[in-house]
């Protein structure tokens, strides 16, 4: 749980990129995110997030994209 934030704001960076045109770094961000919850899960400190999949705790999606003034 203490580290689940890094991949919310992987994805909100991930998202930035993705609507700016950065496709490159929008890419490498995906990849940062799935090895960051590898790392995350593997640590025991997974609240529930699947790399891709449903999230256990919420049923959203793990990875989906916010939307919003910040997205």
């Amino acid at each position: 749980m203490k580290y689940d934030w890094i991949l919310d704001v992987l994805v909100d960076l991930r998202t930035f990129a993705q609507a700016n045109g950065l496709d490159a770094l929008a890419q490498e961000l995906e990849q940062t995110r799935m090895v960051a919850t590898v790392e995350i899960e593997a640590s025991g400190e997974m609240t529930g997030a699947w790399p891709h999949g449903e999230d256990r705790t919420t049923g959203s999606l793990a990875g989906r994209s916010r939307t919003g003034a910040r997205a």
